[in-house]
């Protein structure tokens, strides 16, 4: 323990005597650290935000009918002509129905499993939106809205409007944000809708929709489950599409599998559906790191470059301490011990700065129609990324004052002594 005091007292006596050096070489460090706490909580509390948009919005697993063409066709199952090679052209789909069979007892049965937090079930149809002379293509989605909340944050995505005032009037409408527009719609105006069957019904306009996707707002619209099946002229059996959120997303692929195999249905997981933006949220996360590691090594070399310097400037104490009795070792740990103190130092006041630089920016205010329910910048606080940060800091600079110790380690006093 002695010991340990004696160099640390040597470390502070040197870094002490080189003020102005030993500030620049912490600062160094503490931009580093404080651009990587920075980057790396805005960057990710951003593709929190992109992903958020879609991904709180896709089922972990969604099930419906795909229309796709028979693959067993009549030629195939013509047995004297087993072993010839079949060229048939123009392939047309099977007559299947969007409806999913047995869709009712399907949702029971997914209800009651432990690894299900919920499934519930939509119906989709294709509508024109119609204001007077104008007309809209649009899609119009039948749900359970307390559900979907509950499950889908629905309600984020809600302006001027309640998933609870949605459920309570069968005759009402979320309508599109952007079809709203283009129409010169507001809450309490009614919209018409020509049904694919050449029917027309009058909603009334209960809120908004806005998902923050221009593509989505100009289509997509809501009502209740029995109001899109009223549409359609169907009954409370029909269901064309089941969604369903998992306790464990990680679950989503081989459940998605077992279920497609069990009802003979389509499932999709959404590893699936939003490959692209898992692909887009890690380059985006792999480009953070790089910039922000880079900074750190720029810092590391800054270190470097300090230290060797002062070891030339500290010959003559180094000999007087070997010739004192200090070993080579005692030498090298007072110059490694200064670079980590050096590394703590920075790296705590960048923490400290990255910290602050971060809830700064997470209460500027940030406010666009695309995206009604976020009002400031998105931020994320993860306490992993200051753990990194110091983490990374220390053994940064722990390898940056590592070669000049070694150096200063192997330095001959009698041949300084000489010299003098």
């Amino acid at each position: 323990m002695r010991w340990f005091l004696i160099i640390l007292n040597i470390s502070k006596t040197h870094l002490l005597s080189r003020v102005k050096q030993t500030s620049i070489a912490a600062l160094g460090v503490t931009f580093g650290i404080g651009a990587f706490i920075i980057l790396m909580s805005f960057m990710t509390g951003l593709n929190g935000l992109l992903d958020g948009l879609i991904l709180n919005r896709t089922p972990h697993i969604h099930i419906y009918n795909e229309i796709s063409p028979n693959l067993n066709q009549p030629a195939s199952l013509y047995s004297d002509l087993e072993n010839s090679m079949h060229v048939i052209h123009s392939i047309k789909p099977k007559q299947t129905q969007l409806k999913i069979h047995n869709a009712l007892p399907i949702i029971n049965y997914l209800n009651t499993n432990k690894e299900v937090k919920g499934a519930i079930p939509q119906v989709k149809t294709q509508v024109f939106y119609t204001a007077g002379i104008i007309e809209l293509n649009g899609i119009v989605t039948g749900i359970l809205p307390l559900e979907e909340s509950r499950l889908f944050n629905f309600h984020d995505y809600i302006i001027g409007g309640t998933p609870q005032g949605l459920k309570n009037n069968l005759n009402g409408i979320l309508l599109g944000i952007g079809a709203a527009k283009k129409m010169s719609l507001k809450i309490g105006d009614r919209v018409q809708l020509a049904t694919p069957k050449g029917d027309f019904i009058s909603l009334k306009i209960v809120g908004f929709f806005q998902s923050g996707l221009g593509e989505i707002d100009n289509v997509q619209s809501y009502v209740n489950l029995k109001t899109a099946q009223r549409i359609l002229g169907e009954n409370a059996n029909y269901i064309t599409d089941i969604n369903v959120k998992l306790l464990d997303i990680n679950q989503s692929v081989p459940m998605s599998k077992a279920i497609s195999k069990q009802f003979n249905v389509t499932a999709i997981d959404i590893n699936t559906a939003n490959a692209q933006f898992e692909t887009g949220t890690s380059i985006r996360n792999l480009i953070s790191y790089a910039v922000s590691i880079t900074l750190l090594i720029v810092a590391g070399f800054g270190i470097y470059n300090i230290l060797n310097m002062m070891i030339y400037e500290k010959m003559n104490d180094i000999a007087i301490l070997k010739a004192t009795g200090f070993s080579g070792f005692d030498v090298k740990m007072i110059f490694i011990s200064q670079a980590v103190i050096i590394g703590f130092i920075g790296g705590v006041l960048g923490l400290i700065i990255g910290f602050v630089c971060s809830k700064l920016i997470d209460s500027l205010p940030f406010e666009t129609e695309a995206l009604p329910t976020i009002k400031t910048f998105p931020v994320n606080f993860n306490y992993l990324y200051y753990v990194v940060g110091i983490v990374f800091a220390m053994v940064s600079t722990f390898f940056a004052g590592y070669l000049p110790a070694r150096k200063a380690q192997k330095i001959d006093p009698v041949e300084i002594i000489r010299g003098q």
